[in-house]
């Protein structure tokens, strides 16, 4: 079990460092540069306002629950 959570930390750390470097070409020594960053600015800002969207819809959707605090004005 440790051995296979090993192996699969090493696979996750070397395909994030080899997608840092070709992103890093992607956007330095590429053609497809101002088409990276427009991608790469259209997935931080649907993250960020999906969050968000999240957030408002839960906010929502979600019941009161009663609390079991009484104040001191219902004595």
């Amino acid at each position: 079990m440790v051995f296979k959570q090993r192996i699969l930390g090493i696979t996750i750390f070397i395909l994030c460092i080899s997608t840092f470097f070709v992103y890093a070409y992607l956007i330095m020594l590429s053609e497809w540069s101002p088409v990276v960053l427009q991608l790469s600015m259209l997935m931080i800002a649907g993250g960020i306002l999906g969050a968000l969207s999240w957030l408002g819809y839960t906010m929502a959707t979600t019941q009161q629950s009663k609390s079991f605090i009484t104040s001191d004005e219902n004595k």
